[in-house]
């Protein structure tokens, strides 16, 4: 198991033609991860194979996501997320990541895969950081962390509905498209 360490507040950055690439079982361990997520993470492949995932998990990062991250992937859909994680000293690194779930040749959901890119940082200022503060001020609130966690489940469902939008519809309206200029 990985050690809790301090959190810096120094981001890490990637290279926007770089992809975080990492794989892992139905119950979340890491299968794979490549030379990029190792760089990124801090870790050596050996520190996170058949670890949970979640040795990366940065306390910013809201668990109602984590929750509506993985009851997607349970159904059998793809889910695209802002995602803060942790390195293993302790920096933290955004990504915009495309999970999907993997099938073996029968056809049964056997793990996930999951690439994540560099997001744009004007998003996660004005948008993603204001919304992941809020979601965890909400579990915060209470000293269930289930309760918690719903109550800021709601918080999004309620966003959705008050701008009639899906998740997808919302995390796509976010996503500005690259300017050409020279």
């Amino acid at each position: 198991m990985i050690a809790e360490v301090e959190l810096t507040g120094n981001e890490c950055i990637f290279f926007e033609d770089e992809i975080i690439v990492s794989k892992t079982d139905l119950k979340g361990k890491i299968t794979y991860a490549n030379e990029v997520f190792l760089k990124v993470a801090g870790y050596t492949e050996q520190e996170v194979l058949n670890q949970p995932h979640n040795m990366i998990r940065h306390p910013d990062m809201p668990r109602c996501i984590f929750k509506f991250l993985w009851d997607t992937l349970g159904g059998g859909n793809e889910i695209f997320a802002y995602v803060i994680n942790k390195a293993k000293n302790g920096d933290h690194y955004w990504v915009l990541a495309h999970v999907t779930p993997s099938y073996d040749s029968n056809g049964q959901a056997c793990g996930y895969h999951s690439n994540r890119r560099v997001p744009d940082p004007a998003i996660v200022q004005e948008h993603i950081m204001p919304l992941y503060k809020a979601l965890c001020a909400e579990e915060a609130k209470h000293t269930n962390i289930k309760e918690g966690m719903n109550a800021s489940l709601q918080m999004v469902i309620d966003l959705l509905t008050e701008q009639n939008t899906t998740y997808d519809e919302f995390i796509f309206s976010l996503i500005r498209p690259k300017s050409n200029a020279a």
